[in-house]
């Protein structure tokens, strides 16, 4: 639910698809996709381990950075959603970067409970085969 505290500005193209309060200045460093939204690469603050990959678009972003809670866009219910709310299993942000294309955010977050929805700590918990060649030193 938006806070009482600042109008919502209207979207403006290629801005995104959705009004948000996200302080313009950050909002015209993004590159989102066709749809608004820019990766989301969440990590565990004191490990580094990563934990999972969302989405956010300007207003999830802003929610993100002004209550310090991990707010993304669901895609699949096109709704927002604090990592947490239902779940119990919080995310609680002690930082958020802008990679240098400004399409990926990379969020450090202390992680209360499992990450992903499968009941994991992480998501990527399947290893993949990888055949590479042997590097000589």
């Amino acid at each position: 639910m938006p806070a009482p505290d600042a109008p919502l500005n209207g979207a403006t193209a290629p801005g995104p698809a959705r009004p948000s309060r996200l302080d313009p200045a950050i909002a015209a460093r993004l590159r989102r996709t066709p749809d608004g939204l820019v990766a989301a690469v969440v990590r565990a603050h004191d490990s580094g381990e990563v934990l999972m990959v969302a989405w956010m678009d300007d207003e999830a972003l802003h929610r993100t950075l002004t209550t310090g809670r991990a707010t993304y866009w669901s895609r699949s219910r096109g709704e927002y959603w604090v990592k947490g709310a239902t779940s119990g299993n919080h995310q609680y942000v002690r930082s958020v970067a802008l990679d240098c294309d400004g399409d990926a955010l990379l969020v450090s977050v202390e992680q209360v409970g499992a990450a992903c929805h499968t009941g994991q700590r992480t998501c990527f918990f399947t290893d993949l085969p990888v055949s590479s060649p042997e590097v000589t030193p």
